[in-house]
């Protein structure tokens, strides 16, 4: 009761600014007190990581690692913070974050706002021990070379996290999705990959793409990415299909409900040409979608519009409902059920 009224109150406010209470009230001491749920149907294994659960938040919501205490109590079982860059930046001018709340959905062009590495970097270096972190690495806007941008990132905070995250996907730095192409994407994933092996330990490698490729798009990620650890699929949308909201014609990224039919066809999809694991992300706020994910081909999913009408319940109940449809249909791990109903999305 105490959660739906605070997320009743957090909806009369602007967004940016409910997004900035929100994290707030977390490091106040206003969410849950645990931590990861697990069992072990629900231990999984995301590129050499040992998740407890395989229900991570994704990056955006604590883009300057400012919550990893308390978040780390709210039942994920992995987090990804960021997007940072090698500079602060402040990011596309306000408002640049919208409710679409017959949708279930949101509209942002935030354009990489965050302190830069080096405050991120800090904050990292003090993260809660035990908890599974990683980084979601971004470009200057303004950068001469962006490709560079992610190496330095990397070099700058690796000895402080788990795993990291290529962001080449935002729509909301002007040209970046450029780099998705084929041989500008091979070059950038090697430069970040040096950087990577200069690190005091080896961390794996992640390319998060975006839901709006083609399927020869796809084919040339899934060749660019053979040298990396694993792809998150998929990041906000630019389409605006059967969308009801008032606000549905605001620039920037969709995501939230609207994207989890194409973000999920788009990982069945890539997991049909690649063997790495991918992270189901777009959409999900069940259980049952979660496992809809798993079973189309995720080892993993993340969520974070989900949490702007669920609440920070939200990962919990997931995570709980998912060992109980894993239970249901026999399976004794989450690994068993990866791509087991991948048919029904291609």
């Amino acid at each position: 009761m105490i959660e739906a009224a605070g997320l009743a109150l957090l909806r009369r406010v602007d967004p940016e600014r409910a997004h900035g209470l929100a994290l707030s009230a977390l490091n106040a001491g206003l969410g849950p007190r645990g931590g990861p749920v697990t069992s072990p149907r629900l231990r999984t294994d995301l590129a050499g990581l040992d998740l407890p659960n395989p229900v991570g938040l994704a990056a955006g919501f604590d883009k300057n690692a400012e919550a990893l205490a308390p978040l780390a109590r709210c039942a994920f079982g992995f987090l990804e913070v960021g997007a940072a860059t090698p500079r602060p930046q402040p990011g596309n001018p306000r408002p640049r974050l919208f409710r679409l709340t017959e949708d279930a959905a949101a509209i942002n062009r935030f354009g990489f706002n965050n302190d830069g590495m080096e405050a991120i970097a800090a904050r990292l270096a003090n993260r809660p021990k035990g908890a599974i972190v990683g980084l979601n690495l971004g470009a200057n806007k303004d950068s001469a070379d962006r490709a560079e941008d992610f190496a330095r990132v990397l070099t700058a905070c690796g000895g402080h996290i788990d795993f990291a995250t290529v962001n080449v996907s935002s729509p909301n730095t002007e040209r970046l999705r450029d780099l998705q192409g084929a041989d500008a994407l091979a070059a950038l994933l090697a430069g970040v990959v040096t950087a990577r092996d200069a690190l005091p330990r080896r961390i794996p490698i992640f390319l998060k793409i975006a839901p709006d490729l083609t399927e020869t798009d796809l084919a040339d990620v899934a060749r660019a990415a053979r040298g990396i650890d694993a792809i998150i699929a998929t990041n906000t949308t630019l389409d605006r299909t059967d969308l009801a909201s008032s606000q549905r014609d605001q620039a920037g990224g969709l995501s939230g409900q609207p994207l989890f039919v194409k973000s999920t066809r788009t990982l069945a999809r890539l997991s049909t040409l690649t063997d790495l694991p991918l992270v189901g992300v777009g959409g999900v706020a069940t259980a049952q979608q979660a496992y809809a994910k798993i079973r189309a081909g995720a080892t993993a999913v993340q969520l974070y519009t989900a949490l702007v009408y669920g609440g920070i319940s939200l990962p919990g109940k997931i995570a709980r409902g998912l060992d109980a449809l894993l239970a249901r249909d026999g399976f004794d791990t989450v690994a068993q059920a990866v791509g087991t109903d991948r048919e029904r999305w291609l």
